[in-house]
């Protein structure tokens, strides 16, 4: 019963334990009897380092859930253990992330959900859109000039109207078992009843010198003294479980209508220096979208893999799949690990190769990626972009030196492009899920606020996110060429979000599930993990634990304290500018394997953050 360590670490001793103790309150028709009624226990809270935590790595039989905190983990577990599927576990771990994980997602934000049931790949695209007010200057200043991030990402103007919600209600009316109601239980017991402040959420509030400005966060989230709440504290939030209430009773209409929405349109529009556009009209308009899941072959080891990933808006799957496929087009797969001073790392050869892909893949990034029912995909496909041919054509310009800066290229039979290329600007949040349910489907689910407590507005018991400064906020170049992923009314920003299921192509078997948080460096981190499973033979967990490393098409960024000095200088030697940076990624990732013959799920946590795996 639960799940079973590969090694054992004090961590998982707690787990075990506080798994024990749920066995005893069990419900004994949940699992025969999926209507059986949902009674949600409190599990105890175990406290972890903010830091790097080792992780054990997981291993169950019939399905397994892995999200960024605990009890986020644990309520998705409790889902699955009564019956529910992969859509109710990922509704009940978001409604508890919204509370325990306030800086990174929520019900003020978004979300794209990949989502496969044995037969065919769903992608429900719940990111955030712009006020229908909003236009291409949004962030510019008097002075006709970008603003400062974090001058636009404070107060109202950088709020997009939240999709979460309203996204989970479109999946779980397709793949939902249990009712929409009952998944609501663990987020609301929590915050009546109360939760212990973690270490990373104590350190995330004590750096964060925004919070403060808005009198309700800072009251919630500080002592009377002004002071963050320690590690330990029992942090209630009453509010939030009044809104989950009429969620659970009403649907999304109870955020995207009436009271609440009220609120949220009140907190954007009467920010007193840096109010948004957002109205009724926008909340009450929203509407998730179901596209087609971004699916392309990938040949690995003499095996034929489909890699399914996020379309645009997002421009994760792309990406990652242009690096893949690149480096398949490289002496990559003939570079091994090395045995490093803290455990397994790249060569400074294969990581060469990597980041040369990375510049070349991030380069059409910013030439060609938005928001689909604005901007056209080059040649008439976003495939176009991941086609064989033209992905070695790329490859071809991977040479001994580094590029610094890549071109963009012309796939489809592009020419030429009325487009400028998006300058870079920051990228932050999110938070990552995954999950296999005991039936057979399989769910990848990112989601986001954006910058860490989002745009500092708290409503009702919630944050509201800073989602629009995913837009350019420049709409044109110097020349005045407009930008593809400007702001415009309704539109959808571009996104780094790489939820990604990577099945068998012969059977169709799901073999992976697996995403992260990271802003721009999503995009990284789930490449890594995904080639260090795939082409390096590593379990899940090995591959998150490999240090961290990219390029956005600019220095080659390796993760601080990880890498010899012979690494690093063999890389500049090749012309790369080398910084070495703190990379915390929030990586999630379940494995199909087999132990004995039969099968098993192998999960993997970031030792960067406070994710766990549970299953059985």
């Amino acid at each position: 019963m639960g799940a079973h360590p590969l090694r054992k670490t004090p961590m998982n001793a707690l787990l075990a334990s506080r798994l024990g103790a749920l066995a005893l309150a069990a419900w004994l028709a949940g699992c025969a009897h999926p209507t059986a009624p949902f009674n949600y226990t409190v599990p105890e809270q175990p406290e972890a380092s903010s830091g790097y935590t080792a992780k054990p790595g997981w291993a169950t039989q019939r399905f397994a859930v892995a999200a960024a905190n605990p009890l986020a983990t644990d309520a998705g577990y409790q889902i699955l253990k009564a019956g529910g599927s992969a859509v109710d576990a990922a509704i009940a771990a978001q409604m508890v992330l919204t509370l325990v994980e306030p800086q990174s997602s929520g019900i003020g934000g978004g979300a794209f959900l990949l989502h496969y049931d044995g037969k065919r790949t769903q992608a429900f695209d719940g990111r955030e859109t712009a006020p229908a007010a909003a236009d291409e200057k949004l962030f510019l200043g008097p002075d006709g000039k970008p603003l400062p991030f974090h001058t636009a990402v404070v107060g109202g103007r950088s709020v997009g109207v939240p999709g979460a919600v309203r996204m989970l209600e479109l999946a779980h009316r397709q793949h939902g078992k249990l009712p929409w109601a009952a998944l609501f239980q663990p987020a609301i017991t929590l915050a009546e009843q109360g939760f212990k402040v973690s270490p990373r959420l104590h350190t995330l509030v004590q750096g964060d010198k925004f919070l403060k400005l808005d009198p309700v966060a800072a009251a919630y989230f500080h002592d009377a003294s002004d002071q963050p709440w320690p590690v330990g504290h029992v942090l209630r939030n009453p509010m939030l479980a009044a809104v989950l209430r009429q969620i659970a009773a009403q649907g999304s209409r109870a955020l995207h209508e009436g009271e609440v929405a009220r609120a949220i349109v009140d907190k954007v529009q009467a920010h007193p220096t840096n109010p948004g556009r957002m109205t009724l009209q926008d909340l009450a308009n929203y509407q998730p979208r179901e596209r087609e899941a971004l699916c392309h072959d990938w040949r690995v080891k003499e095996r034929d893999l489909r890699l399914c990933g996020f379309p645009p808006p997002s421009s994760g799957a792309i990406a990652v799949g242009q690096i893949l496929g690149i480096l398949g087009h490289t002496q990559a797969a003939s570079l091994p690990l090395q045995d490093g001073p803290q455990g397994l790392l790249p060569s400074a050869d294969w990581l060469h190769l990597y980041t040369e892909a990375a510049r070349l893949a991030f380069a059409d990034r910013a030439q060609y990626v938005a928001d689909p029912d604005f901007v056209p995909a080059p040649g008439g496909s976003w495939m176009s972009l991941l086609d064989p041919g033209y992905l070695a054509n790329r490859a071809r310009l991977i040479g001994p030196q580094s590029l610094k800066t890549a071109p963009a290229g012309q796939p489809g039979g592009v020419q030429r492009t009325s487009y400028a290329p998006m300058p870079q600007q920051p990228e932050y949040g999110t938070s990552h899920i995954s999950i296999v349910d005991a039936q057979g489907n399989a769910l990848a689910m990112t989601t986001t606020i954006e910058d860490a407590f989002g745009a500092r507005q708290m409503v009702q018991g919630f944050l509201l996110n800073n989602e629009l400064t995913d837009f350019s906020f420049a709409p044109e170049d110097a020349q005045g060429r407009k930008i593809a992923n400007r702001v415009e009314p309704g539109k959808r920003p571009r996104s780094s979000m790489a939820p990604t299921l990577v099945l068998d192509k012969a059977t169709g078997q799901v073999l992976m599930s697996a995403g992260s948080p990271g802003g721009a460096l999503i995009i990284h981190y789930t490449a890594k993990t995904l080639y260090g499973v795939a082409q390096w033979g590593l379990t899940p967990q090995q591959a998150i634990d490999l240090p961290n490393f990219g390029s956005l098409n600019g220095p080659t960024l390796l993760e601080e304290k990880r890498f010899p000095a012979a690494t690093v200088e063999q890389l500049r030697t090749r012309g790369a500018e080398v910084r070495e940076m703190n990379m915390t990624s929030g990586l999630q990732a379940i494995v199909r394997s087999q132990s004995q013959g039969k099968p098993q799920w192998l999960g993997g946590a970031d030792p960067r953050r406070e994710g766990i795996v549970l299953g059985d």
